[in-house]
């Protein structure tokens, strides 16, 4: 059973949730408080939720420090997905949650069958080690390597010249579903295809902010990159330059 961690100051609304969501199968544990919800958070991994429902406007510290804080953590509890839900609705207020590293953006009030459908594909994109690689499936093992580069398909990591780049699960399946084509240009709606999340991404907006967040970790200098090139009026393209 998937557990689920709600940071939501509203009683109400996160009794009517967790009672939603275990009907569904969810376990979750319900905290008031920016505080205690990244107490929780720093734990052994076997410990850690397998994902975050953060609300954005909290008693003690807005849901975007949270989730800056939350990334800045070491190992595994830097990498928990986070669900980020929000009274604000605005596109900007979105791309400002995805830029600190949430996974996904909900603005209240919501249909609890979205909420449930949004933490699902979160949940699945996090646990399919090959999502959106098109490589042969007795090929899945072995890192993708380019120079200094490495992906790790099976334990689901990013190296850079042997330091471990900080994505989220998302940003993971989007440099995965690029790297496991590189030197072929993607479409914006072939890279959301890829990655298994294109009914719940609601703007394309979204993929470039997340790219720049991919960009941010594995390139050099970020505003040249090298890697992962934009074609302009197209997509992206993952160039096959080793370093």
């Amino acid at each position: 059973m998937a557990r689920l961690l709600m940071i939501e100051d509203d009683a109400r609304l996160a009794g009517m949730v967790a009672d939603y969501l275990a009907a569904a199968g969810f376990a979750v544990d319900h905290l008031p408080d920016a505080t205690r919800g990244l107490d929780a958070l720093a734990v052994p991994p076997q410990a850690l939720p397998d994902l975050v429902i953060l609300d954005l406007m909290l008693p003690d510290l807005d849901g975007l420090e949270v989730c800056r804080r939350l990334r800045a953590l070491p190992g595994a509890a830097g990498r928990v997905p986070v669900l980020m839900l929000t009274a604000k609705g605005d596109p900007m207020d979105r791309i400002i949650g995805l830029e600190v590293g949430a996974d996904d953006y909900l603005p209240k009030p919501f249909e609890p069958r979205e909420l449930l459908a949004r933490i699902r594909a979160i949940l699945r994109r996090r646990h399919a080690p090959s999502a959106g690689a098109d490589v042969d499936p007795q090929a899945g093992e072995p890192p993708l390597r380019f120079g200094s580069l490495e992906i790790d398909r099976a334990g689901r990591r990013v190296t850079v010249g042997g330091q471990s780049a900080s994505l989220t699960a998302y940003q993971f399946d989007l440099l995965l579903a690029l790297a496991g084509r590189a030197g072929r240009v993607l479409t914006r709606d072939q890279i959301m295809e890829a990655v298994r999340g294109r009914e719940l991404e609601a703007f394309d907006r979204s993929i470039d902010v997340h790219m720049g967040r991919i960009r941010a970790a594995i390139e050099v200098d970020p505003k040249n990159p090298r890697r992962i090139l934009t074609v302009r009026g197209v997509g992206y393209v993952f160039a096959r330059e080793q370093d």
